[in-house]
């Protein structure tokens, strides 16, 4: 007799028999993750933009440690931000936004971009699956945009706003704290053509469009992906190995690193940075240079009393301040903010460029009043007059006062400072279309007879010491014998009368 199963377990094995939902492949996985990277960048550059006051460029927040898959993350955050006025357009007219997903908007706006104009497959996730359902309402309000704008199809539209790029070569800093510059050389040229800077020791240039982001040298700190001009900087500040250094405005890090390899990894740089997120993310790269002499310091350079004694042997500073990024725009990706197409008139804030050169004419003055300081290298990604000539125009007097003097710097650069005033020749600029950024360095040096006379003056001191000492040891005896002869002259006094 055939023994029958309970009901039970026939249901619980019908259950089991029930198709599985089908698992994700790994480039499903790879996207979904790239997805949320994506979203937390973007959310970082749209909150950074609204507020005028960006935590990084799309290519530095893109491009740190705690990103994984780059390249697909960099390439989500640009498309996006580059159809972002029409992905709101569309989602608006969905009626996509509701309670429970405005708190992700970020990750909306990607799977919106995935689902119009990248993966044509499924997407996994809960977002993802919450925009499935609404693509007939998405695709729906596409259609009534395209009509309206009088154009075909999606590619039509994308191409009334179509900006071309600038073909800049791709710059390449070699960290000798790590390798030479020789075997870096032979390293790349197994994949492009590399050519050595004239200007800047250890810098290679390699073909427009070269991928580095995951190349095994990159990766490791071995080479830094630099633009010429920024790497100017460290280089005309010119600090000798055992110096001790201070670069004000440290982060992300790039030049505090180059400073490092120019000091061959001797003496001390105190890397000061006051925005808490680019601490770690300054951190991070100095670990990755493998730069042992650098002092990470969560703090406002302004706060640094130049009277400290932990200071006192300070002899350069790098003076790299907040600034409007206007030479750097483009490298940036400013031109897809949506503050770059925000209607404005006159697309230069004017008030915000004074309040920048407010900032910066303050940082200044303030590394100029560091006693022991030798070199100081003032130096901004902007093309602004107000932020450049004009800041440095504004601090000659004091810099006179305390020793300093404009210095010609890189002297085979062809780029000078705008004639503004006399002294504007020493200046360093870089131009946006020749040079493809715009950028301006000023050099100050301490005047060597204002070196002696400091000398001489404590010479003069220790001089003036010197010689009251013997005045001091003669005073000294004197009172100390004078009791005694005291009491010589009345012993001798009641002698006389017989006492």
């Amino acid at each position: 007799m055939v023994r029958r199963k309970p009901i039970t377990a026939q249901t619980s094995a019908a259950k089991q028999r029930k198709p599985e939902e089908k698992r994700p492949t790994n480039a499903e996985r790879s996207a979904y993750f790239a997805r949320r990277e994506a979203a937390k960048v973007l959310r970082s550059m749209l909150q950074g933009d609204a507020r005028r006051r960006a935590v990084g460029s799309i290519k530095s927040l893109v491009y740190s440690p705690s990103i994984r898959n780059k390249k697909a993350t960099f390439a989500l955050v640009c498309q996006t931000l580059k159809h972002l006025s029409l992905i709101k357009d569309v989602m608006d007219g969905a009626n996509v936004l509701s309670a429970k997903w405005k708190k992700q908007k970020e990750l909306m706006y990607i799977i919106t971009y995935d689902l119009l104009f990248g993966q044509k497959g499924s997407l996994t996730g809960d977002a993802e699956k919450y925009i499935m359902l609404k693509k007939d309402a998405i695709q729906s309000a596409l259609s009534r945009i395209l009509r309206r704008k009088g154009v075909k199809d999606v590619e039509d539209l994308v191409a009334l706003d179509k900006v071309s790029e600038l073909q800049k070569p791709r710059y390449v800093r070699v960290n000798t704290l790590k390798i030479d510059t020789e075997f870096a050389i032979r390293e790349l040229r197994q994949q492009y053509a590399v050519q050595k800077d004239d200007i800047v020791p250890d810098l290679l240039i390699l073909p427009p469009g070269a991928d580095l982001h995951n190349h095994p040298l990159v990766m490791n700190g071995s080479i830094f992906l630099q633009g010429k001009a920024s790497s100017m900087a460290a280089v005309a500040l010119g600090p000798k190995p055992g110096w001790e250094v201070i670069d004000a405005c440290s982060a992300p890090g790039n030049k505090t690193v180059h400073l490092a390899a120019l000091m061959k990894g001797e003496g001390k740089i105190l890397a000061c940075e006051l925005n808490k997120e680019r601490v770690k993310r300054l951190k991070d790269n100095v670990k990755l240079a493998g730069a042992t002499n650098v002092k990470v310091m969560h703090e406002d350079f302004l706060n640094l009393d130049p009277r400290d004694p932990s200071y006192s042997k300070v002899r350069a500073i790098l003076l790299d301040p907040s600034c409007s990024g206007s030479g750097t725009a483009f490298e940036r990706l400013d031109h897809l903010l949506p503050s770059h197409n925000a209607g404005r008139t006159d697309p230069v804030d004017i008030k915000r460029l004074q309040k920048l050169a407010g900032f910066q004419k303050k940082v200044l003055e303030h590394a100029l009043s560091f006693p022991a300081v030798e070199r100081i290298v003032y130096s901004t990604c902007s093309v602004h007059q107000i932020e450049n000539e004009d800041v440095v125009n504004s601090v000659l007097h004091l810099a006179s006062i305390h020793g300093f003097q404009l210095a010609t710097t890189i002297p085979q650069w062809p780029r000078r400072g705008l004639p503004t005033f006399d002294g504007a020749e020493h200046l360093l600029r870089t131009d946006l279309t020749v040079d493809k950024e715009g950028f301006f360095i000023a050099l100050f040096v301490r005047k060597k007879d204002t070196e002696d006379y400091s000398k001489n003056a404590e010479n003069r001191t220790g001089s003036v010491s010197r010689s009251r000492k013997p005045l001091n040891i003669f005073i000294a005896k004197m009172l100390k014998a004078w009791p005694h002869q005291q009491l010589k002259k009345r012993a001798q006094a009641q002698a006389s009368k017989g006492v």
